[in-house]
């Protein structure tokens, strides 16, 4: 029993000691103001948070923690939700003989949770704010690994890196990741800022520049995005963010942030924006396209005092080619329409499909003082001139044949609707009298037959 009751007494004792120094550690650290953490290193911690399933701390000069990830949380206490403010020295011993600054790059600690034994604490990056510590339970397999590797892996196939530039000088540091995302093994080039500088695209070079300037300025993030030129000459797309970092005095003497490559971002983005404004099929812009240009269109003709024709075009008898040739067979009429449209039509013309067989054509830059009649005859001769040779590779032949319907910017209509309005109208006015007919809507905006209309008769 004597035994016994010493071996209990010890391990109150020792129990008792941890206690004590614990509560001491946050007495002595109580009174001390808890920073925030600088925007730029907030940057900085949420990107590696989505990157990586270790726990992840930032801590202050002071040794106290100022933000940490999920796991994180479930290492070092379970038992509590929030560890802000907490000292880092209830996990580490002997943590009070290192600053976070100078402390070695990896430290060893036990969690407070049931469960656990022992937790390496290492050291991944540092600035004049914070430093940030990767936290794993320990084990011979990690020791192996080792976390910093763990960290340069997740940085690589997230493809986002971390760069600090000392402001005003060449002094430019890169992580291991940077490399690959500018297109260079690591060891390949010497990273500089007159390097950097030179792989940002020629077009981009003031975009950079002064959105370092109004950072430095401002104190703002600095958070911009541009392309860059890998050495075999491909275009990629990365964002670049940072703030800055004073030094003693206050003075700014350091940016520091994350680059990531967004090409395929901004890949996705362009497909999107393509999709909502082009017709699938045939490639063409769709209507939501068309009223957008010819809202722009309307305008600079009030501008120039110049005429804007809208021609709507409906492909006769596409219906009978559908149920007679095939689906397949249409769809070929549909992309050669568009086809020969778009050879019709000068650069800063627009040919759209608006569905079905209908697709509209907007021509600008036509003189008030030309004859009206004339320039829509040349028009729709130039049209009909298009669709007059049969599709290739079709039996029996198959030549496609149209009917217009012509309105015109200002005599027709002063907005985007009543020149529509117009135009279709004056398309069904002209399909009503047979194939490769065209007809211009009158000032009532009721459609009449143009005395040139029919161009059959002419050479």
């Amino acid at each position: 029993m004597t035994e016994l009751a010493l071996v209990l007494l010890g391990c109150l004792v020792v129990a008792l000691s941890i206690m004590v120094g614990r509560m001491r550690w946050r007495y002595l650290h109580a009174e001390k103001r808890i920073p925030d953490v600088a925007v730029g290193s907030t940057t900085v911690f949420k990107t590696l948070s989505q990157t990586i399933s270790d726990g992840l701390l930032a801590v202050d000069h002071d040794g106290y923690l100022l933000a940490h990830n999920h796991a994180a949380q479930q290492l070092l206490d379970d038992c509590c939700a929030d560890l802000s403010q907490r000292f880092l020295g209830e996990w580490i011993a002997n943590f009070n003989e290192f600053s976070p600054q100078t402390s070695p790059e990896r430290q060893y600690g036990m969690s407070l949770c049931e469960g656990y034994a022992r937790l390496s604490f290492t050291r991944l990056m540092r600035d004049d704010t914070q430093t940030l510590f990767l936290v794993r339970p320990l084990s011979t397999s990690d020791e192996m690994l080792g976390d910093i590797e763990r960290f340069k892996r997740s940085q690589y196939f997230a493809q986002i890196g971390t760069w600090d530039w000392d402001v005003g000088t060449d002094t430019l540091y890169w992580s291991e990741a940077i490399y690959g995302i500018f297109g260079y093994e690591q060891g390949e080039v010497t990273p500089s800022y007159e390097f950097f500088y030179s792989r940002v695209h020629p077009d981009d070079r003031e975009l950079v520049k002064a959105g370092e300037l109004k950072s430095i300025e401002t104190g703002d993030i600095h958070d911009v995005e541009y392309r860059i030129l890998w050495p075999d000459g491909t275009v990629r797309w990365i964002r670049e963010t940072g703030n800055y970092v004073k030094n003693g005095l206050g003075e700014i003497n350091k940016m520091m942030g994350v680059v990531r490559d967004i090409t395929d971002e901004k890949a996705s983005t362009h497909q999107l924006h393509r999709l909502a404004h082009h017709d699938v099929l045939t490639g063409l812009p769709n209507r939501l396209m068309l009223e957008q240009h010819l809202q722009l269109a309307i305008e600079r003709a009030r501008n120039d005092k110049t005429r804007v024709a809208l021609i709507f075009i409906d492909l006769n008898h596409f219906k009978a080619i559908n149920d007679n040739y095939g689906h397949q067979v249409g769809d070929r009429v549909l992309v050669t329409a568009a086809t020969r449209l778009t050879e019709v039509k000068r650069s800063g013309d627009l040919v759209a499909r608006i569905g079905g067989d209908e697709f509209v054509m907007v021509i600008e830059g036509l003189f008030s003082e030309n004859s009206l009649a004339q320039q829509t005859k040349e028009i729709s001769r130039s049209v009909f001139n298009q669709f007059s040779h049969p599709l290739p590779s079709i039996e029996p032949e198959l030549t496609i044949h149209a009917s217009l319907g012509i309105a015109i910017f200002p005599e027709h209509g002063s907005n985007i609707d009543t020149l529509l309005h117009a135009a279709d109208m004056a398309m069904y006015n002209a399909k009503r009298r047979g194939d490769d007919q065209y007809s211009v809507a009158q000032v009532s905006h009721q459609a009449h037959t143009s005395p040139h209309g029919d161009l059959k008769q002419i050479s």
